[in-house]
């Protein structure tokens, strides 16, 4: 069963404003912080685990001298280190150091707080089947990008 028109349109319309209402929830949170929300991004995807420069790069939808400046700046903060890629010598692989995960997990504790705070009339079932219906919206999303860059699909969006 395919979605209707209006009903895509809708959900397009409420992802970009979810987005908005995200990133002015991230930028007041960051008010102050060593760390802004680009650098805060690319840590979460280190915190992941190591990676080549390239690929976070990729994930992050940035280009490679963006992220080298932000690993740059997060190297000089002690929060990630980078190493030569055993495997290619050409590629850097880039990791989190011990403070790296430690402000990766206060900042991710931090964001649960003001999530919960912002939350706090809504019920553990509510939350619950929200999480559970962004993820498979994620996940659909990733799989059909994937399709489209292997170029078994058009976009259409």
């Amino acid at each position: 069963m395919a979605v209707a028109p209006d009903t895509a349109a809708e959900l397009v319309y409420q992802i970009f404003d979810l987005q908005r209402a995200v990133r002015c929830i991230a930028t007041a949170s960051v008010r102050g912080q060593d760390t802004g929300v680009a650098l805060q991004g690319v840590l979460r995807f280190v915190g992941e685990g190591e990676a080549r420069a390239t690929r976070l790069a990729e994930r992050l939808g940035v280009s490679a001298p963006v992220l080298s400046r932000h690993i740059a700046d997060l190297e000089d903060q002690g929060l990630v280190v980078r190493r030569q890629d055993p495997d290619d010598g050409r590629a850097q692989l880039v990791a989190l150091t011990p403070l790296g995960a430690a402000k990766l997990r206060h900042i991710e504790e931090q964001r649960t707080a003001v999530l919960q705070d912002y939350l706090r009339d809504w019920s553990e079932e509510d939350a619950g089947t929200t999480a559970k219906i962004l993820h498979k919206l994620t996940e659909s999303l990733k799989q059909s990008a994937r399709a489209t860059a292997a170029g078994s699909i058009t976009p259409t969006v």
